[in-house]
């Protein structure tokens, strides 16, 4: 049975329609990806899916009882809200319910609380959730704030993008959804946390429909690509690869095709031009004919056409551009970089990744010259000019235009050795001239950072800084992008979570190890990925050997048991130790559960509250950290049988 059927669904923002009588069918079971070019609906499509946006006409089918998860490309939080509050705020009626008990359970454990206040209002809670069977939704709500790494008790406001992301996932899968739609997962997660994605979308039942622009990603997940092209939904079954193939052969018989009826529409504007011949009664059916192709002509939507790029490299700086020799920053008590050493020459193009919050941007504004080491020396390069992409886009003013963006004051940019109109400039990166007044709060987030790159490329720079350029950009100007930058002629340092960009982009990479170290390898992300692979298959004998060693010092296992362990680690599979923790697992959970029914009982008792406040008391915190105890031997029984 069909989870959702999008029925000669019609959507229009202006005279441009997004949607023209489209349909689309969603099976179980299947992970489609929705591609097309920034602009052409996806998002809104997506929000429609989702029950969030309406369509000018048509309708949306969905499957009764069907649970739906969904992330939009800004999830929107209040943000004076904990990350409990906001990861239980979709599960309905017992949202407030469940938010309330987290609060009044934390309330209880500080001193000078009024006790006997909370400790009904905690039983009145535990009554109403009993009733409504929701005590699974916490479970859920804390394993998932678990799994993606968050604390439950911190406000919302002070979480980064990447956090901010999580949550939204986090959220979204603390329903259990049967759907789950995704606007750009990826972006503002590190490689480790879109890796992790994977793994746990390929490895769920869970039916997704996704919208990305990682490439990477889109190979590995999707089982049917989608492209929203002029407002028809056109499927192809199959992964990514497979569909640029089929793509490429499509758009070559629709060109040939527009051809042959563009000469023959010409031949019958010539005919119809000479004059009192083609009036004749005779030729009526011709005439109309010709009035049916120009209406045909009139209504065909044209491919929107490739981003112009070019970069003007302008001078050339001096075959050094900077070096590094035991360079060592910390904030406070954290260390961001750790006595690291590198040479930066002319032409390099280095990619630098790690995860979010490693210091990425702190490195680059060492090996710039903007911020000063604590420890080593920094020495640069002379005849530098740098131009930096930022991912937040705060260089660019809201209540701008376009043009004041691109060009204040004038008229013309400078590109190389040629003038050009900023409104053709504008044009070359596929805004129309009647928007190049509009403010820039009016742009989409593709939009903003074409926008980005074009304020960029429109001044000449030896130095090249993007920081995360491939946000919200779509696949076809990403590729276009990739070319100009394996063109460009200066240095390049790139701050990339997209695997397939880094990998057809740099030439180095700069990667955090951790506690502030930073090693240099030659190639892009797939190399450093290898190396790290054959890293880990070098050492891993040596570490079977100390904890077989370990194991005998102890004398956790004797004789053959020890060299069981040590056999069993070094192949992957279960050591001894393992197994009988594995068999006892379910044993233990029974045995808290039936704790906590008991527990749960005792609490339902209104008259334990007065007879014995401090009983019940003890009893709320045993209650929870059994909830504790239960969900780390879930997520324990989890790691042991994967």
């Amino acid at each position: 049975m069909p989870h959702i059927i999008l029925s000669d669904a019609s959507l229009a923002f202006g005279h441009v329609p997004l949607l023209d009588h489209a349909d689309l069918q969603l099976d179980a079971g299947e992970r489609v990806a929705l591609i097309g070019r920034n602009g052409t609906g996806k998002s809104s499509l997506l929000a429609a899916l989702a029950g969030c946006g309406g369509l000018d006409e048509g309708k949306v089918w969905v499957q009764p009882g069907l649970r739906i998860g969904y992330v939009p490309q800004e999830p929107p939080f209040a943000t004076g809200q904990t990350v409990f509050e906001a990861v239980v705020a979709g599960m309905g009626e017992v949202s407030s319910l469940l938010a309330e008990y987290h609060s009044v359970s934390h309330a209880l454990a500080e001193a000078g609380a009024d006790q006997d206040g909370l400790l009904e209002r905690m039983h009145a809670l535990q009554t109403e959730l009993e009733a409504r069977q929701a005590w699974s939704f916490e479970a859920q709500a804390e394993r998932v704030i678990q799994r993606f790494s968050l604390d439950a008790d911190r406000v919302v406001g002070t979480l980064s993008g990447g956090q901010k992301k999580r949550l939204a996932l986090a959220q979204a899968l603390a329903v259990s959804p049967d759907l789950l739609l995704l606007d750009e997962p990826t972006n503002h997660l590190d490689v480790a946390a879109i890796e992790w994605l994977e793994e746990m979308l390929l490895h769920s039942a869970m039916t997704l429909v996704f919208i990305t622009h990682d490439r990477r990603f889109l190979e590995r997940v999707a089982t049917r690509i989608v492209e929203l092209d002029r407002g028809s939904l056109l499927s192809f079954p199959g992964s990514f690869t497979g569909y640029q193939a089929r793509k490429e052969a499509l758009l070559h018989d629709e060109a040939l095709a527009n051809a042959r009826f563009d000469k023959f529409l010409a031949q019958e504007e010539v005919w119809i031009r000479q004059g009192i011949k083609a009036r004749r009664t005779r030729n009526e059916g011709r005439v109309l004919r010709l009035e049916r192709l120009r209406r045909e002509r009139l209504a065909r939507r044209e491919r929107q056409g490739k981003v112009e790029l070019a970069l003007d490299a302008g001078d050339r700086s001096g075959k050094l551009v900077a070096a590094l020799e035991g360079v060592g920053k910390s904030f406070a008590d954290k260390v961001v970089v750790r006595d690291f050493s590198c040479r930066v020459q002319r032409g390099d193009k280095i990619g630098i990744i790690g995860p979010n919050g490693a210091g990425k941007t702190t490195l680059l504004r060492l090996i710039l010259g903007d911020l000063a080491p604590d420890t080593g020396r920094v020495t640069l390069g002379t005849k530098v000019q740098v131009a930096y992409f930022d991912q937040f886009r705060s260089q660019l003013d809201e209540q701008a235009t376009l043009i004041e963006v691109i060009s204040p004051g004038s008229d013309f940019v400078d590109i190389g050795n040629q003038k050009k109109h900023v409104i053709s400039y504008l044009g070359d990166f596929l805004f129309a001239p009647q928007r190049a007044r509009s403010q820039v709060s009016s742009l989409s987030g593709g939009e903003r950072n074409r926008l980005l790159l074009a304020r960029l490329f429109a001044r000449p720079a030896n130095v090249l800084v993007l920081d995360e350029p491939t946000n919200d950009l779509d696949i076809e100007t990403l590729e276009l992008l990739e070319e100009l930058l394996q063109d460009y002629s200066g240095t390049l340092f790139l701050v990339s979570h997209d695997r397939a960009f880094l990998d057809n982009v740099v030439t180095q990479t700069i990667a955090a190890e951790g506690e502030g170290v930073w090693r240099e390898y030659a190639g892009g992300y797939q190399d450093w990925a290898d190396h790290q692979a054959a890293r880990r298959r070098n050492e891993a004998p040596l570490i079977a050997e100390q904890r077989s060693r370990d194991a005998h010092a102890t004398g956790a296992a004797g004789g053959d048991k020890g060299r069981a362990l040590a056999k069993a680690t070094a192949g992957g599979r279960l050591s001894w130790k393992e197994s009988r923790e594995l068999a006892a697992l379910p044993e233990r959970i029974a045995v808290l559960e039936a704790e906590q029914q008991a527990i749960g009982e005792r609490l339902a008792d209104p008259t334990l509250y007065q007879s014995s406040p401090q009983e019940a008391q003890r009893l709320a915190v045993r209650l929870q950290a059994i909830d504790e105890e239960l969900l780390a031997l879930l997520e324990r029984w989890e790691a042991l049988e994967s």
